[in-house]
């Protein structure tokens, strides 16, 4: 196929400054953040939502596979291309430009165009006291609202659980391969897609809505995380309960705005910093508080002390970054460090990596970042709680911890946290990920790949130690447990050795979780790293009847379907 028309009908839409073609211009938006690329014809940067419809419109005409994609900073490849072998030229389609939010119902619900982050909207609910669905660590990586939505995201927030709404509006490409836009938010737009989007840009509409049946949250989610003696994860991927249109979607549809309800900001909050060398106290913490308390925690985050460390010395550029510039500044500089490796990596008289070499190097110049509070806990326990409880919770859980550790005398202790231990426990965790990743990255020639998965095991296992076989630990370097403990979902990084298979390994470790009752994955979509269940696929492919967005994912296949030479 000549791609020159195709090309010169996107200039004709953006604008020769909003769309970037070959190899070097479009590397950044091709590779993901931990792993994952391919090759795309074009990446296409739509400032407005009219110029999304017409460019998704292009897309169709020309026969195009469409890939979505925000901040990128999903874990499982869902939101790049993978690999060369597909079937039609590929058009990446970056909506980070189309951030408007509009506040609803006094501020109690919020539309979200596609590109808008979780941070914007900290910011723009914070005056009335409200805050987000979700309020997670990622945020201050730019994190868009939608991407959330779309790829299930469960996040911190213990009483809100995954972002979900059934109130969307979103194209979508029929069996007989038209392109559809179909308004489910709940307000009145117009009847054509020109009406509907021209009303929405313009924000031409009652900003009162009526009630509607239709859910803007997971209000449910609180009632099934405190059933602890339940057989089954609380959230994860290939929930059913979780998957409606834009919820779940990974991006087998395209979503111009989603409809969220918002939460009112407690009036006090507390931290507690929980410190044991026994896994069965934290146990007894989690069921007790799920089961006896009246109120839920905000977050609990589980560390373990090798996670500790690695975040202690690989993530604290990230702690200095955060505390010095702010979070609003780190999307721009995340996104020019990875223009700026791009460019780098190419350059055969440099080490590899060498922005993440600076950085870390740099990081050597500041004082230690963690409180000798916090630091006296690390050097005394092995598992770590970082514990959130905001107004009437506050004084039951501090009565619970005194009872435990005062009265029975159980392994441990904890901190009631003033706020800069609580802030530097916060960041701490935050930087986790990340620091398993520059770890891995700085330690290339000494270690082998790393395998991150991120998995929810059973709410009623108290087994949730992970104890690897022989066959399996003999593979590990490393091994970096952290995760959001009352969900029981669990982020899990082996840095594995030198000349390991990272891919026999994977399999043998989603072996061990699959006889253990656990899903994975468990807050991010299937990407390109696993399998779809059958159920999940089924939700794909009635989203995208054609596989015209983002195929190949959840190892499903990539070609076209419902074309004729399928017929």
């Amino acid at each position: 196929m000549q791609t020159t028309p195709i090309i010169d009908a996107f200039k004709r839409v953006l604008g020769e400054s909003n769309l970037a073609v070959g190899t070097r211009q479009t590397e950044h938006y091709r590779k993901g953040w931990r792993s994952g690329e391919g090759e795309a014809l074009a990446v296409l940067f739509p400032h407005t939502l009219m110029q999304y419809w017409e460019v998704l419109k292009v897309c169709v005409e020309y026969n195009c596979i469409i890939i979505m994609q925000a901040a990128k900073t999903g874990l499982t490849e869902g939101s790049t291309p993978s690999g060369s072998d597909y079937d039609r030229p590929v058009v990446v389609i970056n909506t980070l430009a189309m951030d408007d939010i509009v506040l609803v119902n006094d501020g109690t619900q919020v539309l979200s165009f596609p590109g808008a982050t979780l941070f914007k909207l900290e910011k723009a609910l914070k005056p009335l006291g409200r805050t987000p669905h979700s309020v997670i660590g990622s945020s201050c990586l730019g994190a868009s609202i939608v991407g959330g939505v779309a790829n299930n995201s469960g996040g911190a927030l213990v009483k809100r659980g995954p972002a979900y709404t059934e109130l969307s509006l979103f194209a979508q490409v029929d069996k007989n391969g038209e392109l559809k836009l179909v308004n489910h938010l709940g307000i009145d737009l117009g009847d054509t897609p020109e009406e509907i989007i021209g009303n929405l840009s313009s924000g031409n509409f009652p900003k009162s809505l009526p009630e509607t049946s239709m859910k803007a949250s997971a209000s449910d989610y609180e009632y099934i995380v405190r059933d602890v003696n339940a057989d089954t994860p609380s959230r994860f991927n290939a929930d059913p309960t979780r998957l409606y249109e834009a919820s779940g979607c990974a991006g087998k549809i395209a979503v111009f705005a989603v409809r969220l309800d918002t939460f009112e900001v407690p009036n006090k909050e507390q931290t507690f910093y929980i410190g044991t060398n026994d896994a069965s106290v934290l146990t007894r913490i989690r069921r007790d508080i799920l089961t006896q308390c009246k109120n839920v925690p905000e977050v609990g985050e589980y560390l373990h002390r090798e996670m500790f460390d690695i975040a202690d010395v690989y993530g604290k550029d990230t702690i200095i970054s955060i505390q010095r510039l702010g979070t609003d500044s780190l999307p721009k500089m995340f996104a020019l460090k990875g223009r700026v490796d791009a460019v780098l990596n190419k350059l055969p008289l440099l080490p590899p990596y060498l922005s993440d070499r600076l950085m870390q190097f740099g990081s050597k110049f500041f004082s230690d970042q963690i409180p000798s509070s916090i630091r006296t806990y690390r050097d005394k326990y092995e598992h770590h709680l970082i514990l959130k409880m905001s107004d009437g919770g506050i004084e039951e859980v501090k009565t619970l911890l005194a009872k435990l550790f005062n009265e029975e005398k159980l392994d441990g202790d904890f901190i009631t946290c003033n706020e800069e231990e609580a802030s530097k426990a916060f960041l701490l965790r935050f930087a986790a990920a990340g620091a398993a990743v520059r770890y891995q990255t700085l330690h290339h020639k000494q270690v082998g790949d790393i395998l991150a998965l991120d998995i929810a095991l059973r709410r009623n296992d108290d087994l949730w130690v992970e104890n690897l076989p022989e066959h399996i630990a003999k593979h590990v370097e490393k091994s970096l447990y952290y995760g959001h403990f009352f969900c029981h979902v669990f982020h899990q990084d082996y840095i594995l050795k030198k000349g390991s298979d990272a891919k026999k390994v994977k399999a043998d470790m989603l072996a061990l979780l699959d006889s253990r009752g656990a899903k994975y994955p468990a807050e991010h979509n299937v990407g390109h790293l696993y399998e779809a269940e059958s159920n999940l696929q089924k939700f794909y492919k009635d989203l995208d009847p054609t596989n015209t967005f983002n195929p190949g994912i959840g190892k499903m296949e990539k070609h076209k379907r419902n074309c004729s030479c399928c017929l």
